[in-house]
Protein backbone atom coordinates (compact mmCIF):
# COMPACT_ATOMS: atom_id res chain seq x y z
CA UNK A 1 0.00 0.00 0.00
CA UNK A 2 1.51 3.39 -1.01
CA UNK A 3 -1.09 5.50 1.78
CA UNK A 4 -2.86 5.94 4.42
CA UNK A 5 -5.75 8.47 5.61
CA UNK A 6 -4.37 9.76 8.95
CA UNK A 7 -5.68 13.22 10.34
CA UNK A 8 -3.21 16.28 11.36
CA UNK A 9 -2.79 16.51 15.71
CA UNK A 10 -0.07 18.95 15.70
CA UNK A 11 3.33 20.32 16.26
CA UNK A 12 5.81 19.71 18.55
CA UNK A 13 9.38 18.87 18.86
CA UNK A 14 11.15 15.43 19.51
CA UNK A 15 15.56 14.89 19.51
CA UNK A 16 16.98 12.36 16.89
CA UNK A 17 19.58 9.88 17.52
CA UNK A 18 22.38 12.72 17.25
CA UNK A 19 20.35 14.89 20.14
CA UNK A 20 19.32 17.40 17.94
CA UNK A 21 16.30 19.29 18.34
CA UNK A 22 13.84 18.56 15.62
CA UNK A 23 10.24 20.46 14.88
CA UNK A 24 7.88 17.73 13.83
CA UNK A 25 4.39 17.55 12.72
CA UNK A 26 2.23 14.47 14.61
CA UNK A 27 0.03 12.91 11.98
CA UNK A 28 -2.68 10.20 13.17
CA UNK A 29 -2.54 7.27 10.07
CA UNK A 30 -4.73 5.14 10.09
CA UNK A 31 -5.53 2.02 11.14
CA UNK A 32 -7.63 2.09 7.67
CA UNK A 33 -9.42 -1.04 6.83
CA UNK A 34 -9.88 -1.95 3.04
CA UNK A 35 -13.30 -1.44 1.93
CA UNK A 36 -12.85 -2.43 -1.74
CA UNK A 37 -10.49 -3.09 -3.88
CA UNK A 38 -10.29 -2.46 -7.74
CA UNK A 39 -8.80 -4.97 -10.34
CA UNK A 40 -7.25 -4.44 -14.11
CA UNK A 41 -9.92 -7.19 -15.31
CA UNK A 42 -13.26 -5.30 -13.51
CA UNK A 43 -12.00 -1.90 -13.06
CA UNK A 44 -9.35 -1.28 -15.59
CA UNK A 45 -6.69 -0.37 -13.00
CA UNK A 46 -5.67 -1.52 -9.56
CA UNK A 47 -5.65 0.16 -5.94
CA UNK A 48 -7.28 -0.35 -2.98
CA UNK A 49 -9.95 1.99 -1.08
CA UNK A 50 -9.70 2.67 2.36
CA UNK A 51 -11.70 3.87 4.96
CA UNK A 52 -10.75 6.17 8.09
CA UNK A 53 -12.77 7.63 11.34
CA UNK A 54 -15.79 6.27 12.61
CA UNK A 55 -19.20 7.90 11.49
CA UNK A 56 -22.95 7.12 12.10
CA UNK A 57 -24.86 5.60 8.98
CA UNK A 58 -27.36 8.01 9.55
CA UNK A 59 -24.89 10.61 7.94
CA UNK A 60 -24.18 8.73 5.34
CA UNK A 61 -25.87 8.46 1.87
CA UNK A 62 -27.86 4.81 0.68
CA UNK A 63 -25.14 4.21 -1.20
CA UNK A 64 -22.20 4.72 1.22
CA UNK A 65 -23.84 2.76 3.41
CA UNK A 66 -24.36 -0.39 1.20
CA UNK A 67 -20.24 -0.20 0.62
CA UNK A 68 -20.20 -1.12 3.86
CA UNK A 69 -22.28 -3.81 4.10
CA UNK A 70 -21.53 -5.37 1.25
CA UNK A 71 -17.61 -4.95 3.15
CA UNK A 72 -18.43 -5.78 6.66
CA UNK A 73 -17.13 -2.83 8.01
CA UNK A 74 -19.09 -0.43 10.14
CA UNK A 75 -19.54 3.08 8.62
CA UNK A 76 -16.86 4.97 8.33
CA UNK A 77 -16.43 9.06 7.32
CA UNK A 78 -13.63 8.93 4.97
CA UNK A 79 -12.55 7.17 1.79
CA UNK A 80 -9.81 7.12 -0.61
CA UNK A 81 -8.32 4.87 -2.73
CA UNK A 82 -4.38 4.42 -2.91
CA UNK A 83 -1.94 2.72 -5.51
CA UNK A 84 -0.54 -0.64 -4.51
CA UNK A 85 3.24 -1.68 -4.29
CA UNK A 86 4.23 -4.45 -6.38
CA UNK A 87 3.22 -7.46 -5.20
CA UNK A 88 0.54 -6.28 -2.46
CA UNK A 89 -3.13 -8.58 -2.78
CA UNK A 90 -4.97 -6.65 -0.12
CA UNK A 91 -8.43 -8.77 0.64
CA UNK A 92 -11.81 -6.61 1.47
CA UNK A 93 -11.85 -6.06 5.22
CA UNK A 94 -8.07 -6.11 5.78
CA UNK A 95 -6.34 -3.47 8.10
CA UNK A 96 -3.59 -0.98 7.00
CA UNK A 97 -1.65 -0.04 9.75
CA UNK A 98 1.31 3.14 9.95
CA UNK A 99 3.70 -0.18 10.01
CA UNK A 100 3.96 0.62 5.59
CA UNK A 101 5.89 3.49 6.39
CA UNK A 102 8.07 1.42 8.89
CA UNK A 103 11.55 2.01 6.58
CA UNK A 104 10.29 4.82 4.48
CA UNK A 105 12.55 7.97 4.52
CA UNK A 106 10.15 10.58 3.04
CA UNK A 107 6.44 10.68 2.93
CA UNK A 108 3.92 13.55 0.75
CA UNK A 109 1.25 14.53 3.23
CA UNK A 110 -2.12 16.18 0.56
CA UNK A 111 -4.74 18.06 3.27
CA UNK A 112 -6.82 21.10 2.60
CA UNK A 113 -5.43 24.59 4.05
CA UNK A 114 -6.78 26.76 6.53
CA UNK A 115 -9.82 29.06 5.16
CA UNK A 116 -9.67 32.54 5.63
CA UNK A 117 -12.88 33.80 4.34
CA UNK A 118 -13.10 36.50 2.04
CA UNK A 119 -9.74 38.92 2.91
CA UNK A 120 -8.64 42.08 0.48
CA UNK A 121 -5.61 42.11 -1.66
CA UNK A 122 -3.26 43.64 1.38
CA UNK A 123 -3.71 40.71 3.35
CA UNK A 124 -4.53 37.95 0.48
CA UNK A 125 -1.66 39.28 -2.09
CA UNK A 126 0.99 41.27 0.25
CA UNK A 127 0.21 44.34 -1.24
CA UNK A 128 1.09 47.60 -0.11
CA UNK A 129 -2.10 49.79 -0.30
CA UNK A 130 -2.38 53.87 -1.02
CA UNK A 131 -0.71 56.87 1.42
CA UNK A 132 -2.02 56.16 4.62
CA UNK A 133 -2.66 60.15 5.03
CA UNK A 134 -6.12 62.07 6.44
CA UNK A 135 -6.84 62.99 2.84
CA UNK A 136 -6.47 59.85 1.47
CA UNK A 137 -9.39 57.61 0.12
CA UNK A 138 -7.16 54.49 -1.21
CA UNK A 139 -5.59 53.52 1.96
CA UNK A 140 -6.50 49.71 1.55
CA UNK A 141 -7.38 49.29 -1.87
CA UNK A 142 -6.17 47.21 -4.67
CA UNK A 143 -6.06 50.77 -7.23
CA UNK A 144 -6.03 50.71 -10.83
CA UNK A 145 -7.55 47.46 -12.34
CA UNK A 146 -7.60 47.67 -16.24
CA UNK A 147 -6.35 49.73 -19.25
CA UNK A 148 -7.67 52.66 -20.08
CA UNK A 149 -8.11 51.97 -23.57
CA UNK A 150 -11.11 50.32 -25.33
CA UNK A 151 -12.26 47.78 -24.62
CA UNK A 152 -10.34 48.43 -21.32
CA UNK A 153 -11.13 44.94 -19.78
CA UNK A 154 -9.82 43.33 -16.31
CA UNK A 155 -7.02 40.41 -17.71
CA UNK A 156 -7.83 37.19 -16.45
CA UNK A 157 -5.58 36.13 -13.29
CA UNK A 158 -5.48 39.40 -11.92
CA UNK A 159 -4.67 39.70 -7.88
CA UNK A 160 -8.44 41.03 -6.58
CA UNK A 161 -10.27 40.33 -3.16
CA UNK A 162 -11.80 37.39 -2.88
CA UNK A 163 -11.90 34.07 -0.54
CA UNK A 164 -8.55 32.78 1.09
CA UNK A 165 -7.02 29.42 1.94
CA UNK A 166 -9.51 26.16 1.69
CA UNK A 167 -7.41 25.19 -1.04
CA UNK A 168 -5.68 21.41 -1.58
CA UNK A 169 -1.83 21.54 -1.30
CA UNK A 170 0.85 19.12 -1.22
CA UNK A 171 3.42 18.64 1.42
CA UNK A 172 6.63 16.94 -0.82
CA UNK A 173 9.42 14.75 0.44
CA UNK A 174 8.83 15.02 4.23
CA UNK A 175 11.10 13.09 6.50
CA UNK A 176 9.84 10.58 8.52
CA UNK A 177 11.71 10.68 12.08
CA UNK A 178 9.44 8.62 13.92
CA UNK A 179 6.69 5.96 13.00
CA UNK A 180 4.77 4.85 16.41
CA UNK A 181 3.05 1.62 14.96
CA UNK A 182 1.35 1.45 19.03
CA UNK A 183 -0.13 4.66 18.74
CA UNK A 184 -0.81 4.81 14.99
CA UNK A 185 1.01 8.45 14.82
CA UNK A 186 3.99 9.30 12.54
CA UNK A 187 6.43 12.07 13.13
CA UNK A 188 7.36 14.34 10.00
CA UNK A 189 9.81 17.54 9.96
CA UNK A 190 8.12 20.33 9.00
CA UNK A 191 4.60 21.80 8.31
CA UNK A 192 1.50 19.95 6.78
CA UNK A 193 -1.30 21.79 5.28
CA UNK A 194 -4.46 22.06 7.20
CA UNK A 195 -5.55 22.97 10.86
CA UNK A 196 -5.14 20.81 13.88
CA UNK A 197 -7.71 17.59 13.40
CA UNK A 198 -7.74 18.09 9.56
CA UNK A 199 -7.47 15.19 7.15
CA UNK A 200 -4.64 14.60 5.09
CA UNK A 201 -3.43 11.77 3.53
CA UNK A 202 -0.08 10.49 3.55
CA UNK A 203 1.76 8.54 0.44
CA UNK A 204 5.16 7.47 0.27
CA UNK A 205 7.54 9.92 -1.93
CA UNK A 206 9.59 9.04 -4.60
CA UNK A 207 12.71 10.28 -3.24
CA UNK A 208 14.58 7.28 -1.49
Amino acid sequence: MKGLIGRKIGMTQVYDDQGVRVPVTVIEAGPCPVVQVKTLDRDGYVAAQLAFGKQKASRLTKAERTRFEKAGLETMRELKEFDLDEGDAPKTGDVVTVDIFKDIKYVNVRGVTKGKGFQGVMHRWGMHGGPMGHGSHTKRRPGSIGARDLPGWVHKGKKMPGDTGAENRKALNLRVVQVRPEDNLILVVGSVPGPRNGVVYVTKALRK
